[in-house]
């Protein structure tokens, strides 16, 4: 039907927009969500560094602060003076302690460390000797020192005797504050993301996972030295990192990065996705439900249009035919009403037309042949009647009467043929070749063929369920009409029957002159004739409606002027139940 064709258009057409729409609807939210999320990561990373920077300053003062009280704590300058490193050694213990940094360290006014106390014992005053020169040339307010694989922050200050004006040098104070995990859980906090602190190319801390940290001293060299956003990932985890240098052009190269976890702010995104889907879903689901309901207003009306179509294909006029409303369909189907009307009106005129022209060639020629038969009849019983006739004249005399009579059965028959349905042929098992034999010897039997030559053969199987009486005649007329084609003296009809897996095929073929042109497009239409002296016209329309009746067809396979070829297809079953469309009778 064209309803359901239409509807399940309507019904996948709304499905590919819903799905689109949702699928785009997905893309377009996920990816704008991801953008947004990424830039307020990106914004927080720039105020994460910023804060950073400012608590750095804030703490650089206050621990700036400590190193100038301690620097001029009068016991300190009293100990510098003594110029003696043990004693400076021994004695600023207890000002270490009092001052509370991880680093804490004398030296006289030359440079030369006096005293070292609080460092791990890889850090040996050694690197401390190395890393004060670099501190006391610059101009910074921390200095880092990097050493042993600890990090320190490191404060210098000189220590004076007397006013600092005087410029009466003793030595410097250091104190350093080491970089290690406690101080990268401090600015995790504030920061608000991942940290990690590198001295060179090492990482000293950080806050990340061992297998993170591992991923971020190698990737460390893709980060920009100046504040910016870059995305890494480490191991499964994908991050949005900054960085920014803590000592700018000087050595060791220190860094700070700063990291927040992208997809842990964009896990969200599953959820949403999930919802969206759902919506989409529920969209497609509503949404299809309302085409259903639509279309099928404008489909039902269509698809009884269309049926009432197909049955006027089919023959039916009497269909019926629904048009409601006066929409576009409506006025349709009641203009297709009035055609259909329309068309049965001329198809009968047409018919009546037909079979009135029909009845009046069959009258004038059975007219003209019946009393051509029935003048011969009469003339020659009374020439019978005559006393003087001898045997060989009375036996001439009978058999013009009993040609005359067989002319008059065949056209008689042959119309009785015209008034027999499909159901009245009587199938029974037989052998196609077993009919073609008895029809050969038939046409054989007239006394004007006994000297064509008629050759038989067969390819496959020919036995099957037919009628065998109706299809002898076929086959009668078909070879009857061949010999009266050929030359009398080298005549040859060749009939073969070839078996196809669903039907049997039967060609008649002849050496005659062909198909003349004057009836070769009218060759199976009745009372068409063409050079026959006593042709009716109808054999060979009785043999197309034999063989149609059986299911099959005639046609001209071939014809030239080297000869004729009829080819007779028979649907031939092997059981009365497969494939035969015809009533069997016992």
């Amino acid at each position: 039907m064209a309803g359901p064709r239409l509807q399940t258009k309507f019904l996948l057409s709304m499905l590919a927009v819903s799905a689109g729409l949702t699928c785009t609807t997905l893309l377009v939210v996920r990816q704008s969500v991801r953008e947004q999320i990424r830039q307020e990561i990106a914004r927080d990373l720039q105020n994460s560094v910023v804060t950073f920077q400012n608590f750095q300053q804030q703490r650089e003062l206050t621990l700036t602060r400590s190193a100038q009280l301690l620097a001029d704590l009068p016991n300190i300058r009293a100990l510098m003076t003594t110029r003696d490193a043990p004693t400076i050694e021994d004695a600023s213990r207890d000002v270490w302690q009092l001052a509370g940094s991880d680093l804490f360290l004398l030296a006289d006014p030359s440079g030369k460390v006096m005293a070292l106390h609080g460092v791990p014992p890889a850090f040996t005053p050694r690197i401390a000797q190395e890393a004060l020169p670099r501190t006391l040339e610059g101009d910074q307010v921390s200095h880092w020192w990097y050493g042993a694989g600890h990090l320190y922050e490191v404060f210098v200050q000189p220590i004076y005797f007397g006013k600092a004006a005087d410029n009466r040098l003793l030595g410097y104070v250091a104190l350093g504050y080491e970089i290690n995990d406690r101080i990268a859980r401090n600015v995790r906090q504030v920061a608000a993301g991942q940290v990690a602190f590198e001295a060179g190319d090492s990482i000293v801390c950080s806050t990340l996972s061992p297998a993170q940290e591992s991923e971020l001293a190698r990737q460390s060299k893709a980060l920009g030295a100046e504040i910016g956003t870059e995305t890494i990932q480490l191991a499964s985890e994908r991050f949005l990192g900054t960085s920014v240098e803590l000592n700018p052009g000087a050595e060791p190269r220190v860094r700070l990065t700063v990291l927040k976890s992208f997809d842990q702010a964009t896990s969200f995104l599953s959820r949403l996705n999930q919802l969206l889907l759902g919506l989409g879903l529920t969209a497609v689901l509503a949404g299809s439900l309302l085409v259903f309901f639509i279309s099928h207003t404008f489909t039902k009306p269509l698809g009884n249009l269309v049926a009432g179509v197909r049955a006027l294909g089919q023959g039916d006029y009497t269909y019926p035919l629904e048009a409601h409303g006066g929409d576009e369909v409506a006025e349709v189907t009641s203009a297709f009403d009035r055609m259909r009307q329309n068309i049965q009106t001329a198809q009968r005129e047409l018919l009546d037309s037909e079979r009135l022209a029909t009845i009046g060639r069959m009258a004038s020629s059975i007219s003209h042949d019946l009393r051509h038969s029935l003048a011969a009849i009469v003339a020659n019983a009374e020439f019978l009647c005559e006393g003087n006739l001898t045997t060989a004249q009375r036996e001439e005399l009978y058999g013009e009467v009993r040609t005359a009579v067989n002319q008059m059965t065949d056209l008689i028959e042959s119309l009785l043929e015209f008034s027999r349905t499909r159901e009245s042929l009587r199938p029974a098992y037989g052998d196609v070749r077993d009919t073609v034999e008895r029809a050969i010897h038939a046409a054989k039997l007239h006394p004007n063929y006994h000297d064509v030559r008629i050759d038989l053969s067969a390819d496959g199987v020919t036995e099957g369920w037919f009628d065998s009486r109706r299809m002898e005649r076929v086959f009668l007329n078909l070879i009857l009409n061949a010999c009266e084609a050929v030359p009398r003296d080298t005549g040859r009809i060749v009939v073969r029957l070839h078996r196809l897996p669903d039907k049997l095929e039967i060609f008649v073929e002849d050496n005659g002159p062909g198909v003349a042109e004057a009836v070769k497009d009218h060759l199976f239409e009745p009372f068409v004739s063409h050079g026959k002296e006593n042709g009716t016209g109808m054999g060979l329309t009785v043999v197309q409606k034999i063989v149609q009746d059986h299911g099959g067809d005639v046609v001209v396979e071939r014809t030239s002027s080297a000869g004729t070829v009829f080819k007779v297809t028979l649907p031939l079953s092997l059981s009365p139940e497969k494939d035969l469309p015809l009533r069997v009778h016992a």
